[in-house]
């Protein structure tokens, strides 16, 4: 286990070492034809035994996974053809994998797409510097508020795309939750897809994992006020842009609160979110009456012109801690140091 910034708690608590697991067995899954520019997934039938961390995955999502790149459609169709089986007989493309389940895969050639974009060292150097938490399923790190946690929607890249480059050698990288792309703090990538059901598993079940937030507030949140309890509907607007808002007919959605600092007009909030909709804290700190400094999605034009006086040009929002049992019973809590120009801000309020 590692911890390059930040910190990190590991309690002890019950659970066994999962030592003597059978590995799965895929020698050679992608490399190059060097004819006319296509790619070979496989350079011949290749036979992958299931281990423990793919066992009770489905067919399709497993091959999905082994053969990065190939089209969902080639996918299905090589699974419908019978082309590849398990355990000697053809299978549906539902059927859920079994622990030493013996899967033979075809080779598969596609002609790829534009290849993708790759991040740029200064931003290869800023994820690895933000490193917070490593152990040989799991990866914590301190996002930084700028960078989507995955590519699209006119994105060429986010966190999860750079960190598989910056780890070519953990092939599994997965994201377990995601932050907006203008938060920073803790966000949690799984190597291994036996964590990453683990910890889906914990943030499934209310009160087993322990995200706390800091954010600030516009006006002087009252004390008294320690949790808001209103539903959230979301809608997509003809754009594509993602809006959520406070309606009957939302999901529930509860979010606890504390005050941490107050300055003139501006008060530092602890958030727990409680449920885990889409921008809760965000909406829940504008239908308090107090919109989060920095947000322009849903702050107030005018208060964040103001901000900007105190150095504050981005969402003053940040995942400080994690906390949550791993899968050998162990409590382990993660903390994000506030960035630099957050910190400043708050400097700069003091004066």
């Amino acid at each position: 286990m590692r911890s390059t910034s930040g910190k990190y708690r590991l309690a002890s608590g019950k659970g066994s070492s999962g030592s003597g697991q059978k590995k799965t067995v895929v020698a050679s899954v992608a490399a190059k034809s060097g004819a006319g520019g296509a790619e070979a997934v496989g350079t011949g039938v290749f036979f992958v035994t299931i281990d423990e961390d793919s066992a009770g995955q489905r067919i399709d999502n497993f091959l999905l996974r082994i053969l990065k790149g190939v089209p969902k459609a080639r996918v299905y169709r090589i699974v419908r053809k019978g082309e590849v089986r398990v355990n000697r007989k053809r299978v549906n493309a539902d059927y859920r994998l079994l622990l030493n389940d013996i899967v033979r895969i075809p080779p598969v050639v596609v002609v790829p797409k534009d290849a993708p974009v790759r991040p740029s060292d200064s931003v290869i150097q800023r994820l690895e510097r933000a490193v917070l938490y490593e152990d040989d399923q799991l990866l914590i790190i301190n996002k930084p508020s700028g960078l989507a946690v995955h590519g699209g929607s006119g994105l060429s890249y986010g966190v999860i795309e750079a960190l598989r480059q910056l780890r070519p050698e953990n092939r599994t990288l997965e994201l377990v939750h995601r932050l907006d792309r203008d938060t920073s703090g803790c966000l949690m990538i799984a190597k291994r897809r036996s964590m990453l059901r683990h910890l889906h598993s914990q943030l499934q079940q209310k009160g087993q994992v322990e995200k706390l937030y800091h954010a600030l507030v516009v006006g002087k949140w009252p004390a008294r006020k320690q949790l808001v309890n209103a539903p959230l509907l979301k809608n997509v607007l003809q754009s594509g842009e993602r809006m959520v808002r406070v309606h009957v007919d939302g999901k529930q959605s509860r979010t606890a609160y504390r005050v941490l600092e107050r300055f003139a007009n501006m008060t530092l909030v602890e958030a727990y979110p409680i449920t885990g909709r889409t921008h809760q804290i965000r909406v829940h700190c504008l239908h308090a009456g107090h919109p989060i400094a920095g947000d322009e999605k849903y702050g107030v034009d005018a208060a964040n012109q103001e901000q900007k006086r105190f150095g504050l040009n981005r969402l003053f929002l940040h995942a400080a801690s994690i906390q949550f049992a791993l899968p050998n019973g162990r409590l382990l809590k993660v903390e994000a140091p506030l960035p630099v120009e957050l910190a400043a801000v708050l400097e700069a309020l003091k004066e």
